[in-house]
């Protein structure tokens, strides 16, 4: 009897990880927009974090160390905007494992 339920949480746990890798690549090609300086810079990138597009306003050209300031600022906008979309889709998947208070998956 102890056999069969510790195969069927290694089961479960099979699962979970096949479902977990579906939604990570799913997640993939989800893309998120970062922004900074009112969308003088814009940044596309994917939940897994591969910048597809940078867009500059024509107003960022004029000063350089202030297009680098709003380029990282977007680029770390872009950063959270994809961490909060993958959070979002991945919170279901410790739903059903009964886990103590405080404690998580690692997403």
């Amino acid at each position: 009897m102890m056999k069969g339920g510790l195969g069927g949480l290694m089961k479960q746990a099979q699962q979970m990880q096949a479902n977990m890798k579906k939604a990570q690549d799913e997640l993939a090609k989800v893309e998120v927009e970062g922004q900074a300086g009112s969308g003088i810079v814009k940044i596309t990138m994917t939940c897994s974090h591969e910048v597809r597009r940078v867009q500059l306003g024509d107003s960022a050209m004029g000063d350089k160390e202030m297009l680098e300031d709003l380029i990282a600022a977007a680029m770390n906008d872009a950063v959270k905007q994809a961490a909060a979309t993958t959070k979002g889709k991945m919170s279901g998947f410790g739903a059903g494992m009964n886990l103590p208070p405080g404690m998580s998956l690692p997403f």
